[in-house]
């Protein structure tokens, strides 16, 4: 995608009308070139990117059978492309010989040789159709990887016509001999996007002309994008979709270095494929007329020195967009970094002390990586809890040098909204959940592992809400991050509900009043509130209405007010039996939270527990009614009805940046039984 380059390379697009939240800025927008992933060209379609039948297409008039089709239709359109580009002889090259690109992943070099065989054989430019090759800067980045995939592209496209016995060799390419296939490389680096299925998961990637690529990076963006992918017989669009006007043009620089010739159009647009993964544009919230068009590059719940660090290292800039260029920084990127200290060593404990902070954050960084990699790496979701959850209790000590050599004993401590305490919490509920789901598995009679499976599936639940909780409230301060509210809403309303439909209840809670029959849970009018109006827009299919940036405040702000209220009556039976989650006095309203001086609580707690203490959430037991001010009964009711509530709010904020494709939708009917 497009970069910010000096004055007189920047390129943007602007909007040419006002455009409300939740609008599509753009048609279904065609690619230039597009390839899968190495590991899903023998499970997916290389033409449109579905999943393969059972019994797939091979291409047409191919020696080697490396790239599959899910129809006829795909095979026929696709198939002359992959063969002539040379696309199919470097993947054999690859395979047959992985000394020739031992750099992982060939997409980028693949969609490289589709777009390479529609140009010209000329000089490269700086541009070519108006794409920035980016090339004297990345060359300088990765060098040896892109020197070593332009040679392997040199080579397949000289030996597409060789006979199979011939014998080649990368040595042999001069290194003036790839020039242009450098700069195409370059070009696709620059611009390529990755492609993701409605799920999230990365499929490939595509690059698109300039109504999408001269689109820039902010970390503050006001659009966003979302990707279209079906077979051939599926990419009739519906008439809404068709109709969609282009709603954006080239900025006033970009104009006049079309008009003069630099960045002519004309090249490649023609060769926009007919099929393949297409993108939409849609504003994530107002955009005024003449206002420029942003999207992000990078993960917005990162703080300022990660994204600046990993967008200069793919595609060379200094973003200077208004989040990062606000002085001070601004109340989200202070939360997402904030850390704090205690000293242990002293007569009594105290968080007023000076620290390397540098030296905490890559310590804390490298011991959050590491237990999360427990789960996801070496499937070991009990010690990844165990790590986290102590982290997230008792900080991570450290010691350091005091007069007469002494050593001072410090524990560094993750802010609640920390980005490393948001991983951990996205960790948490989901390795949480796994365990719940093993013990499960293994014992299935009632007993005390079903009692700490029950406990596991609660600090699950409670972990998802407080982290659609945190995220939201970071949400009040930079609406950019609706994307990442949405998906947590609706996953913190799916473990919520999995929690209140448990079949568990009746043997994990001793209550005085027996329980009804599990049907009175599912009836949709029990959940609906006078004070909140997502029920009804569910029920009457208006959640894809239109909508200005006063109605979507105040369905935010009924639903906040609504689930906070419900909340209060259940957080004290989530959190039970985990001191962190204790910690946090309300999952929603933050307003308990002073950013700067968490660490007095977690004083409180190492006051409590010592250095070494450690509660494991999973250590259940049976509650009695004592326990509680509510019966079993209401108590799911109103789990259910939190759940609920997520998970509609998160369905409402993805139909603003998803429209009707949203893929919450039918997920949404499925889990509420409607």
């Amino acid at each position: 995608m497009e970069l910010e380059m000096e004055m007189e390379m920047e390129m943007d697009m602007r909007a040419v009308e006002d455009i409300e939240i939740g609008r599509d800025i753009t048609p279904p927008l065609s690619p230039l070139s597009f390839a899968l992933h190495d590991s899903l060209v023998s499970s997916h379609c290389s033409c449109c990117f579905s999943p393969l039948p059972p019994q797939p297409f091979p291409p047409t008039n191919s020696h080697h059978v490396l790239f599959y089709y899910c129809s006829s239709l795909c095979s026929t359109s696709d198939s002359p492309l992959h063969l002539s580009s040379a696309e199919s002889t470097l993947l054999h090259l690859i395979q047959s010989r992985p000394s020739t690109y031992p750099h992982g992943d060939s997409s980028d070099l693949r969609a490289a040789l589709r777009l390479l065989h529609s140009l010209p054989a000329t000089c490269p430019a700086p541009r070519i159709s108006g794409l920035l090759t980016n090339r004297h800067k990345l060359i300088n980045n990765h060098d040896l990887r892109i020197r070593d995939g332009a040679r392997a592209m040199f080579l397949a496209r000289t030996m597409r016509h060789a006979p199979d016995d011939a014998v080649w060799d990368t040595a042999t390419v001069a290194p003036d001999d790839a020039v242009l296939e450098e700069a195409v490389l370059c070009l696709v680096l620059t611009n390529a996007v990755e492609v993701q299925d409605k799920t999230g998961r990365t499929l490939g990637i595509s690059v698109y002309d300039t109504s999408f690529s001269w689109i820039n990076h902010s970390c503050s963006p006001n659009a966003c994008y979302r990707f279209l992918v079906s077979s051939p017989p599926s990419q009739q669009h519906s008439p809404s979709l068709a109709e969609t006007p282009l709603r954006i043009v080239p900025g006033g620089r970009a104009t006049s270095r079309i008009e003069s010739g630099v960045c002519s159009k004309n090249v490649l647009t023609k060769e926009c494929q007919k099929y393949g993964p297409r993108v939409i544009v849609r504003s994530i919230r107002r955009i005024n007329r003449g206002e420029e068009v942003t999207v992000t590059y990078t993960d917005l719940l990162q703080p300022k020195a990660i994204r600046q660090s990993e967008l200069w290292s793919r595609y060379r800039f200094i973003c200077s967009c208004r989040r990062c260029s606000a002085s001070p920084l601004t109340y989200v990127d202070r939360a997402l970094e904030e850390i704090s200290a205690v000293n242990f060593n002293s007569s009594r404990l105290s968080s007023d002390i000076s620290f390397n902070r540098d030296k905490a954050t890559e310590r804390l960084t490298d011991y959050v990586d590491d237990a999360i990699a427990d789960y996801l790496s070496i499937g070991n979701p009990e010690s990844s809890c165990e790590r986290l959850e102590h982290v997230l209790t008792q900080g991570l000590c450290d010691y350091q040098p005091e007069g007469n050599e002494e050593k001072s004993e410090i524990s560094y401590w993750l802010n609640p909204l920390h980005h490393l305490s948001l991983n951990a919490y996205t960790t948490l509920a989901s390795a949480y959940k796994i365990l719940a789901d093993d013990l499960l598995t293994i014992y299935s009679e009632t007993g005390n592992h079903v009692l700490k499976a029950f406990g596991m599936i609660r600090t699950s639940a409670a972990y998802s809400l407080l982290l659609a909780g945190a995220a939201h409230h970071l949400f009040n301060s930079e609406s950019s991050l609706v994307l990442y509210v949405a998906n947590f809403w609706t996953t913190a309303g799916d473990s919520l509900l999995y929690l209140a439909k448990s079949s568990l209840w009746t043997d994990i809670v001793r209550w005085d009043r027996p329980m009804s029959d599990d049907s009175e849970l599912y009836h949709i009018e029990k959940y609906k509130c006078p004070k909140c109006s997502l029920i009804d827009k569910f029920e009457t299919n208006s959640f894809h209405d239109p909508v200005t940036h006063a109605d979507f405040e105040h369905v935010s702000s009924e639903f906040l007010d609504c689930v906070t209220n419900l909340t209060q009556k259940v957080w004290y039976f989530l959190v039970h039996g985990c001191r962190y989650l204790g910690l946090c006095k309300n999952p929603i309203d933050f307003c308990w939270l002073d950013t700067s001086k968490f660490s007095n609580d977690g004083e409180a707690v190492a006051q409590s527990t010592g250095t070494k203490g450690y509660s494991n959430c999973g250590n259940e037991r049976s509650i009695s009614g004592s326990e509680a001010e509510e019966n079993t009964n209401q108590l799911r009711i109103y789990i259910f009805k939190v759940g609920v509530h997520c998970l509609l709010y998160g369905e409402y904020l993805a139909s603003k940046c998803y429209g009707r494709h949203s893929h919450l939708t039918c997920h949404v009917h499925n889990i509420l039984d409607l």
